[in-house]
């Protein structure tokens, strides 16, 4: 005798059961509680797991089914993920859409500001029977920046003499230029620039933007551009007139 696993559903009382029923009820009624059940067992609920999710969609599957017992042939078929939204920084700093393909069919997502990876996006009623969705979000470096948490990453080159002297740096930034200044010898190389991290979002806090500092001798230093310009302005010609 095959032993029974735990995503079966043996018999409609199991099965009214599970969806919180005492027995058969009106096609309104049945739909109501299935949405509730599955709701509340959904992985992402508070008191949910993948099991019972998928006993829940199984029992809603049987009643649907009349009296055929169902046990599931061969191990159990889970519901398909849900697609991960996958988006850059920029668009978790200013938010937006993205397109999402589901079931066959092309979404246009609203993005807040401020997501951050981990965070899902909910599709009320896009499930089976009216049920919520929730996409998982997963943002993906790109423009230059990194994001870890809160805060944004990003690298930038720096004359080795200005690394040396000391000085000061502008940053071009996703915020606009900013200006900084070096310390000379400064290690580590990395500067904080505050508030220019992904932005407060319910108990998340305003991020930082974190620069690391690259040394480069393929670049003028502040003063080697000043004189680069000079000698472009004043050519031999301007100078004899």
């Amino acid at each position: 005798m095959r032993a029974r696993s735990h995503s079966e559903v043996a018999s409609l009382a199991e099965a009214h059961a599970l969806l919180g029923l005492t027995g058969p009820v009106e096609a309104d009624a049945l739909t109501a509680a299935f949405r509730a059940a599955v709701k509340a067992a959904h992985p992402s609920a508070a008191d949910g797991n993948e099991d019972r999710f998928r006993r829940v969609i199984a029992a809603w599957r049987l009643i649907q089914d009349g009296e055929r017992p169902l046990a599931l042939a061969g191990p159990a078929v889970p519901p398909p993920a849900p697609p991960v939204v996958a988006i850059g920084p920029m668009d978790a700093l200013n938010g937006g859409q993205v397109a999402v393909r589901l079931a066959g069919r092309t979404l246009n997502i609203h993005l807040p500001k401020g997501l951050r990876s981990g965070e899902h996006l909910r599709l009320k009623g896009a499930g089976v029977g009216g049920t919520d969705i929730y996409l998982p979000v997963l943002i993906r470096a790109a423009d230059g920046l990194r994001v870890l948490g809160d805060d944004l990453f990003m690298d930038w080159p720096v004359p080795t003499r200005l690394l040396e002297d000391g000085g000061r740096l502008e940053i071009d930034t996703h915020a606009g230029a900013r200006s900084a200044w070096i310390v000379a010898g400064q290690t580590p190389l990395r500067l904080r620039l505050r508030d220019l991290g992904l932005p407060a979002r319910g108990s998340r806090r305003q991020g930082h933007l974190f620069v690391s500092l690259q040394p480069s001798d393929d670049i003028p230093s502040a003063a080697e551009d000043l004189l680069v310009r000079f000698t472009r302005v004043w050519t031999p010609d301007r100078l004899a007139a």
